[in-house]
């Protein structure tokens, strides 16, 4: 029988106290935020971007505040936890309770993008080019995080390279009180028996014992949602230079759902969701990015390039 990985990493980069810490999850945010940052302002600086080089800055904190940060929790909120959102529509703000979107944060930065090209008079479609080149970075991030936390994990299976993922028990009771029944000692809870696993090895061999074996899945969204998606887009970015705008926002959110959709086959589907039409709602809402991204390409054949 294979002897799979028992996830047992750390959400906190470092723990101040038991509770209080630098967690893996922000500092993702800030490496994306800021590699974003640093790859734009080398496209800016050389001609790739409508940006000078002096408002990139100012472009990536705003892309960032207004569109990843809300869109990303009012998407999750609206998509995933509407009954929450309505009975405590402050909920909004718990923002350290957990809870993002990746469609949510795409439809934010659409909007960010349209109302700053506006203000700015540039195009929103070439805004748009701008953003795409660097959003598969804080997918790569935000993604290996939620590997990290042992969350969104993957459905069953037996390939060589399946995980144990001990943050199952918060979703089904019953194989709690199996495993704590199974395990030496007493718990007062999945959190206090999680916290003797990673000690006690008489306690993490009934974790592997009860756990199932689970696709890695959001290792394989920061590969081909992230890694993937940021070489191709960059290299389609820097061998044609005079692109019309559009092409790269229409490539990526093309590319991007049809990731997405391939991978949620292996994503176990969220807790308290439900099928949208037989589709993962992650599915369904992708498809919803590829009209976009089809849109997007139809405005670049019709619209030249004015340099």
């Amino acid at each position: 029988m294979l002897a799979y990985y028992l996830h047992n990493l750390d959400p906190f980069v470092f723990r101040i106290t038991e509770s209080f810490g630098p967690r893996w999850y922000g500092l993702a945010y800030v490496l994306g935020f800021l590699c974003g940052y640093l790859v734009l302002k080398k496209l800016a600086v050389k001609g790739y971007s409508q940006l000078k080089p002096d408002q990139v800055a100012d472009f990536i904190v705003l892309a960032a505040l207004f569109g990843v940060m809300l869109g990303g929790r009012l998407g999750y909120m609206l998509l995933y936890n509407r009954q929450e959102f309505f009975a405590n529509p402050l909920s909004l703000f718990n923002i350290l309770g957990g809870g993002m979107a990746s469609h949510g944060g795409f439809l934010g930065l659409f909007l960010f993008v349209l109302v700053y090209g506006k203000i700015k008079k540039l195009s929103f479609a070439g805004l748009a080019d701008d953003l795409v080149c660097v959003g598969p970075i804080g997918v790569f991030f935000g993604r290996v995080a939620n590997f990290i936390n042992g969350e969104l994990y993957g459905r069953a299976t037996q390939v060589a390279w399946a995980v144990q993922f001990p943050n199952e028990l918060h979703d089904n009771p019953s194989l709690y009180y199996e495993t704590a029944q199974a395990a030496p000692g007493e718990f007062q809870d999945v959190n206090h028996l999680l916290y003797e696993s990673k000690t006690n090895p008489a306690v993490a061999d009934a974790l592997r014992e009860h756990l199932t074996p689970r696709h890695p899945s959001q290792l394989y969204e920061a590969f081909l949602e992230g890694a993937l998606l940021f070489a191709i887009i960059m290299f389609i970015r820097l061998k044609f230079k005079n692109l019309r705008y559009g092409v790269l926002a229409g490539t990526f959110f093309i590319l991007y759902a049809l990731a997405r959709i391939g991978v949620e086959f292996f994503r176990e589907i969220d807790k308290g969701q439900t099928p949208i039409l037989g589709l993962n709602p992650g599915q369904f809402y992708s498809f919803f990015m590829i009209v976009l991204g089809i849109i997007f390409l139809l405005h670049a054949r019709t619209h030249p390039r004015k340099t």
